[in-house]
């Protein structure tokens, strides 16, 4: 397994084309800081730009997946932004916005920033006998992290506007039935069970083929039915009769693993 240490409150570590990307501040639960942003974002950014990862897990250290901003400031956890660089969103690039397609082991409590970060991410499994909440507008402030748009993409206007203006906790298995994950497990089951799931995509999913499906997935919600008819046929057009769409069906009807060779850097399609 490849580590790397050049990273402060994550750890990050590459075993079987699968990164596991580690919030680690157990002490504090996994209280949010702005170490952990940006170190965050630069994994996503190194997971991104490295074809020998196929797939990101994210979870966090100990107990806890993160229980929302350190408020150990008091009064002053929220003060005033200063500098002309402050976004809501704090983790640059977002898990969406990455070619590799994201899974937040969500192994304990996840709350105000820790909920609106994994909901960043393309699949979420969450640990029964966790709390899991948008408490932003209960500790005056409001949802962060794209959650005016990822949270009703997922459950619905209606659903997320109970959940954003209330800021009410919810449990894991309340969360999936209203779709904001798709499974809930034991707490201890949380990871094994992501990373299960991220070396089946590590092997039996086409990479590029992956990559292209994610950025039109997450475009979708603005797009019309034609523009997604073009978009599709645009990168059938990119990958059909390439390396990959003949080794897919030659591995299925050999009934091996396939041997996948188009990349997501490498053949990315221009503009998009």
């Amino acid at each position: 397994m490849a580590h790397d240490d050049d990273l402060a409150d994550v750890s990050f570590a590459v075993r079987d084309r699968v990164a596991v990307v580690t919030l680690d501040r157990p002490e504090a639960r996994n209280a949010f800081t702005g170490a952990m942003a940006e170190s965050l974002g630069a994994a996503y950014r190194r997971c991104d730009e490295d074809d020998d990862v196929r797939v990101v897990v994210v979870t966090g250290a100990g107990s806890a997946f993160c229980v929302g901003a350190d408020l150990t400031p008091g009064g002053a956890t929220f003060d005033t932004p200063t500098g002309p660089h402050f976004t809501s969103s704090p983790v640059q690039p977002p898990a969406f916005a990455i070619r590799k397609p994201v899974i937040a082991a969500v192994n304990g409590h996840a709350i105000g920033i820790g909920l609106t970060l994994a909901m960043q991410c393309d699949v979420r499994i969450l640990a029964r006998g966790a709390a899991y909440g948008f408490v932003h507008v209960r500790r005056g402030v409001l949802p962060d992290a794209h959650a005016h748009w990822t949270v009703p993409r997922a459950v619905g206007f209606a659903r997320a506007t109970e959940l954003l203006l209330t800021g009410r906790h919810v449990d894991a298995d309340e969360a999936v039935a209203m779709g904001l994950a798709t499974r809930a497990v034991p707490a201890d089951e949380v990871l094994p069970v992501a990373l299960t799931l991220g070396r089946d995509l590590a092997v039996h999913a086409a990479p590029l083929s992956v990559a292209l499906s994610k950025r039109l997935l997450w475009a979708s919600p603005t797009l019309s039915a034609p523009d997604v008819d073009r978009l599709e046929t645009a990168m059938h057009e990119h990958l059909m009769g390439r390396a990959d769409a003949r080794e897919g069906v030659v591995a299925f009807l050999e009934r091996r693993a396939p041997r996948w060779s188009l990349s997501p850097t490498g053949d990315w399609p221009e503009g998009w």
